[in-house]
């Protein structure tokens, strides 16, 4: 209960903080036994507007995903339970922490074999001349091996997706451990969308300097400058989607 209307979410016209106490729960078409919270969406924001949806299916078990709409992919992550992704001879069950990329107008289906949270991104392809359009991508992210960022041992990055001109997106997670920061203030071209996975931190956005926690979302709109330090006493670890790999006018 807020008596007196406080939360930590806020929408800013280049960022935005939306915490699981503002969470509202919608229906997401086409998906059967399914309760939906829309995270980021093109709605967001004023004079920038997020280019990609982000948003978390609870599902039922025996649940069905419904299709993405017409050009867009799909990235999902497994937070709790575990779901099974089929799409041709692709047949394979993700536990937690378990994740499928899906290009566009590829046919597939996904069933909760349990109660399930997951966390989906999905965006419209950019289509690269004479590239060829990106394959299925399945995995455990317990299997990717973790690097050092930019040298720092407490600072490590787990690519879940390939960094190759066919893909136009990135998934990654960061992993702090405390006390860990990012060694630079970012300002980039590229948008993000985070969701917290574990421990606490600080993340400043733009002239901001927010608390975040497990289950926090946050939504970077390009070149919105962006930094985060792990606080607590466990590791602080986010899932970081961004755009990569075209031209900046591709998105204009």
């Amino acid at each position: 209960m807020t008596p007196f209307g406080s939360t930590r979410s806020t929408v800013q016209w280049d960022h935005a903080l939306h915490g699981p106490d503002s969470h509202i729960i919608t229906k997401l078409p086409g998906w059967t036994e399914t309760d939906g919270i829309i995270l980021i969406s093109p709605q967001m924001g004023s004079m920038t507007r997020a280019r990609f949806s982000q948003y978390m299916a609870l599902m039922q078990t025996g649940a069905q995903a419904g299709p993405p709409l017409a050009g867009m992919q799909r990235f999902l992550f497994v937070i709790e339970g575990s779901v099974r992704v089929k799409s041709g001879a692709e047949n394979v069950k993700l536990t937690s922490g378990g994740y499928a990329f899906l290009p566009a107008g590829i046919d597939h289906s996904i069933e909760a074999t349990s109660l399930a949270r997951v966390n989906v991104f999905e965006k419209p392809y950019a289509v690269l001349p004479n590239v060829a359009p990106p394959l299925i991508v399945t995995g455990q992210e317990q299997e990717v091996t973790a690097v050092e960022f930019l040298g720092d041992p407490d600072l490590l990055l787990r690519m879940l997706l390939p960094d190759t001109p066919s893909f136009d997106m990135a998934v990654n997670i960061m992993h702090y451990n405390p006390g860990a920061t990012l060694p630079m203030v970012e300002v980039h071209y590229m948008e993000h969308g985070l969701l917290m996975l574990q421990g606490q931190g600080i993340q400043r956005l733009a002239d901001s300097w927010y608390p975040v926690q497990i289950g926090d979302v946050v939504w970077m709109a390009p070149y919105c400058p962006q930094w985060f330090v792990g606080m607590g006493k466990e590791p602080a670890r986010y899932l970081l989607y961004k755009d990569m790999n075209r031209d900046p006018l591709n998105f204009c």
